[in-house]
């Protein structure tokens, strides 16, 4: 029995359901907790960058409360404190700014790939959620609500078919706690790929 419990439990972890859908997922603690961080790192950057902007979980599809619990805030304040290095990457902000709003699934997933495409790390995730939060921005800005929805539903898509192993090898969102110490050189190598990964995009659009 032990083995089929433990057979079971690998299948779990290599097929981990629910992302697709874009909402909430309840049978998956890595990617449920993977949409609560994405948005309390968009609501706190939108805070930071645009005070006047009252935006909360529910306007980003999440539940009243969620961004309470005190391992939430830990996860998201350490991702934006690696995200504060890729803020002040001139070039990087002005390759981003060039990101429509309204681009193609296709186009974000090959942004996606291409920023993990020779390694993982908490950077780069960062990364990748810098870029959901600009493009969810964009979506609050020009009032196309049903984009932000979609969004996260990119990102749950990337995180279950890139990041799920990695992220459960870490013991799941809380390892960028344990890996702060590092933050400043993951943050610097995450710029690095995303000013490659957008000028790429910029020649392909």
């Amino acid at each position: 029995m032990a083995d089929g419990r433990d057979e079971e439990n690998t299948d779990r972890v290599q097929e981990p359901q629910g992302a697709a859908g874009g909402e909430d997922v309840f049978d998956d603690p890595i990617l449920e907790q993977g949409a609560v961080v994405l948005r309390g790192y968009v609501i706190e950057r939108i805070n930071t960058e645009d005070p006047s902007r009252h935006v909360c979980s529910e306007d980003l599809g999440g539940r009243p409360g969620e961004q309470q619990d005190p391992q939430i805030k830990e996860v998201v304040e350490q991702l934006l404190k690696i995200a504060d290095d890729l803020n002040k990457n001139a070039e990087l902000q002005r390759l981003i700014n060039q990101v429509q709003g309204n681009c193609a699934q296709d186009i974000f997933m090959t942004v996606a790939r291409s920023i993990f495409a020779d390694g993982i790390n908490w950077g780069r995730v960062v990364a990748l959620f810098h870029l959901a939060y600009r493009l969810i921005y964009k979506a609050l800005t020009t009032n196309h609500l049903e984009n932000i929805r979609m969004v996260i539903s990119w990102v749950l898509q990337v995180i279950r078919e890139q990041l799920y192993t990695w992220l459960v090898q870490q013991g799941g969102w809380e390892g960028v706690i344990r890996s702060f110490s590092r933050w400043r050189t993951l943050a610097i190598v995450a710029s690095v790929v995303l000013v490659a990964t957008f000028v790429y995009y910029r020649r392909s659009r």
